[in-house]
């Protein structure tokens, strides 16, 4: 489906800031069709005159009138002439008589939408659908008042601003929560639930006839908040652009979001939306503590990889025979490869790995496996990426033996030499190739027979941990070529 931004760019001459206008009124407009209990569609001119819905946006508060999807409908200025005059003289107009649309009454009115500063640049068409059946209430009178300040301030072009555009998650909704103010900052109207959210804050009177600015001051816990939040409020009652502040109070929190009405320049109160966001915060701080117990966790497994490292790196020192030495330092360095991972889960928030920068921390200790003296020249091509923490350990470890085996068989008849590790990656699929120009790979070699604990290591990991495959096998000039292919699928990429 054709975005808005593309189909302004194929059907109009619309400047930048008109298009990135019309942006924000698509961002707002769904608190337009909840207030109104309508459809709205988005209408610009083309260039042989006649019209193109470029956007919808339908009701949350009632039945659509247009359960089609109406982006891409064309209509002549014959068809639409309401369209043609709101273009011309910027009013707000109604078609005196509803139309029936698809077997539903349909009651069409057009909203201009001026841009800031500017000319009317596109036409909101609000369609109602008069066969959903709504009795008038207080709720719904005060809906549609606020409604039509708001539709107002559109062809005023002083709703939706740049500086008031709201994108937070957890903004509130129509449905949330809504409370109507006066100018001087009285309780005009409070829908059921933005009274319900007003009472877990703490809040044990009457909503309406309060000045809702000292309510939220009152119920606020922390002092600081509470004057923000109240300062947001009567923001807006001075024509601030919508502004958004958290409120905590005897243990439930809520989102509010303050919004001017200024039609036509005058004042007119503001709105206030409100959502209680209470279990949201406590989810959120659980999984916070949790996250955090995971850290500390692989921090502290980390600390005692190392200092499992240290001993061992003593005891290699003091033993007096070379063959235990190496062993030794072996195991040295696949305890710290083992800890580095678990360093980099600490500093994580998503149990996952940077694997290039593990490997850009092991790989210069493995050149203390060469033959003392020898220059071989490590490096990697190419990125393995990053990947969730259950295939980090296994794959550091296969690639570090990998790399030590090139090291400790490919080079202890040479005095120089270069090791590659070279990564590609696809959605399905990744790829490591350790290749070397050492002596090779002997004739009679065989993966599944090797005794090696280093070979052994890594077949029982690519195996078992990384149900993937190894293939070791002679280099096109020299030297040998070990390729791991390992799946990515369900794997959590």
């Amino acid at each position: 489906m054709s975005t808005l931004q593309n189909l302004l760019a194929a059907h109009t001459a619309l400047s930048g800031t008109a298009a990135a206008h019309l942006q924000r009124v698509v961002a707002e407009w769904q608190l337009l069709a909840d207030l109104s209990f309508a459809d709205f569609l988005l209408w610009v001119q083309t260039a042989d005159g006649g019209f193109l819905c470029v956007a919808q946006s339908r009701p949350t508060t009632t039945a659509t009138a247009h359960p089609e999807d109406m982006v891409g409908a064309v209509a002549s200025a014959s068809q639409r002439p309401q369209l043609e005059r709101a273009l011309q003289d910027a009013v707000l107009r109604r078609e005196d008589q509803p139309r029936w649309h698809r077997g539903r009454s349909v009651r069409r009115e057009v909203v201009p939408v001026r841009e800031p500063g500017g000319g009317v640049v596109a036409v909101l068409g609000r369609d109602t659908n008069l066969a959903a059946p709504r009795v008038p209430s207080t709720l719904e009178i005060s809906y549609l008042a606020v409604a039509t300040d708001l539709c107002q301030m559109i062809a005023d072009g002083t709703f939706p601003t740049a500086e008031g555009h709201d994108e937070g998650r957890s903004s509130p909704r129509v449905g949330d929560g809504l409370v109507r103010i006066s100018t001087s900052g009285r309780v005009l109207y409070a829908s059921p639930n933005a009274s319900s959210a007003f009472h877990r804050l703490g809040w044990s009177e009457e909503l309406v006839g309060a000045d809702l600015a000292a309510v939220v001051r009152e119920v606020a816990d922390d002092a600081f908040e509470g004057s923000e939040a109240s300062e947001h409020v009567r923001g807006a009652l001075a024509g601030t652009p919508s502004q958004r502040a958290e409120l905590t109070g005897h243990g439930a929190t809520a989102v509010l979001r303050a919004l001017p009405l200024h039609p036509r320049g005058v004042p007119s109160g503001a709105l206030v939306l409100v959502r209680d966001v209470t279990d949201v915060r406590r989810r959120d701080r659980a999984l916070l503590s949790k996250d955090a117990t995971i850290r500390e966790i692989h921090h502290r497994v980390k600390n005692n990889l190392q200092t499992v490292a240290a001993l061992l790196r003593l005891q290699a020192r003091r033993t007096p025979h070379t063959e235990a030495q190496e062993a030794l330092t072996e195991s040295v360095r696949r305890v710290a490869s083992i800890a580095l991972v678990h360093e980099a889960l600490a500093a994580s928030v998503d149990e996952k790995v940077d694997i290039d920068e593990v490997l850009d921390r092991v790989l210069p200790m493995m050149n203390d496996l060469a033959r003392p003296g020898a220059r071989v020249d490590m490096r990697r091509e190419g990125r393995v990426g990053v990947l969730p923490a259950v295939m980090a350990t296994p794959l550091v470890m296969v690639v570090t033996e990998l790399v030590s085996n090139a090291l400790e068989h490919g080079f202890a008849e040479r005095a120089s030499g270069s090791v590659v590790i070279a990564a590609s990656r696809t959605a399905a699929q990744l790829e490591v190739e350790v290749r070397d120009d050492g002596r090779g790979l002997p004739e009679t070699f065989s993966l599944e027979r090797a005794t090696g604990l280093g070979l052994q290591i890594v077949r029982t990991l690519v195996d078992s941990e990384l149900a993937g495959t190894l293939r070791l096998r002679p280099g096109d000039e020299a030297g040998t070529r070990a390729v791991l292919r390992v799946p990515l699928e369900h794997r959590g990429r």
